[in-house]
């Protein structure tokens, strides 16, 4: 068995991002044509788009603000005129900011955490849904965190709009399943991405002491699992949260 994904058009927001690259490359190598989604980062983009085309797969960039509506629909136009509508969207696009306390935090930090969290979600699925359900096929992977689970000091406004994706996302997948369209979450731990690894900044032994692997995961340990989700080796698997964390997290039953 193996994850072939030869004929698919995939779409990844925020994809010239440190973790965004290495899906978009996993997924390009598994044989899918490639929307390479970014709002800032264009040159990023265009390095990541020139590597996809020499995987020999079809590849285009689109610029969109994931929180506006009507930029969303331009990229889904974009998108069905140069290449054809997304089998697979992957959401792995977030807003940045600093983390502190409820009482120190700006309130604006926890707007822009609904926008890039929960609405990135339902957008993207107002875009591109209806497609999926022509073709009675579709793949929805949104990347969350372990730390929905932990709601540790100071997190709260990244929690807040995780913990709203999830609400929604779980929703989602009972709507629309009956048209084939699975919808899945991946909920990477503290990972190790390629600006850590090119700093040399690898083991964290206060984080790693409770993780039961004993170490940080890798940025490729969890595109394997979009990858896998994306297949249809996972053709029975909807509304799940599944963690990449090294058992740092683990729901319950």
């Amino acid at each position: 068995m193996k994850i072939d994904l030869s004929g698919k058009t995939v779409v990844v927001t925020g994809a010239s991002g440190e973790l965004g690259r290495v899906i978009t490359r996993t997924l390009a190598k598994c044989g899918a044509n490639i929307v390479i989604h970014y709002f800032h980062s264009r040159e990023a983009a265009q390095v990541l788009l020139e590597e996809i085309q020499n995987l020999g797969v079809a590849a285009i960039t689109v610029r969109a603000d994931i929180t506006e509506y009507d930029s969303i629909l331009n990229m889904r136009d974009i998108i069905s005129n140069q290449m054809a509508y997304p089998d697979i969207v992957i959401n792995n696009a977030v807003i940045q900011y600093q983390w502190t306390s409820v009482l120190e935090q700006p309130v604006q930090d926890y707007e822009s955490q609904f926008k890039s969290c929960v609405m990135q979600n339902v957008l993207m699925a107002k875009a591109f849904i209806p497609a999926m359900i022509e073709k009675k096929y579709g793949r929805i992977i949104a990347v969350n965190t372990e730390c929905a689970m932990q709601n540790f000091v100071n997190q709260s406004a990244y929690v807040a709009g995780k913990r709203g994706m999830d609400g929604v996302l779980r929703v989602l997948a009972r709507e629309v399943g009956e048209h084939q369209i699975t919808v899945n979450q991946v909920a990477p731990g503290w990972t190790i991405s390629d600006r850590e690894r090119n700093a040399g900044i690898i083991r964290h032994e206060e984080y790693e002491k409770n993780i039961p692997l004993k170490r940080r995961g890798q940025d490729q340990e969890v595109a394997n699992v979009i990858a896998f989700l994306a297949s249809d080796l996972a053709s029975y698997i909807t509304g799940a949260y599944i963690p990449v964390c090294g058992g740092n997290v683990m729901p319950g039953i």
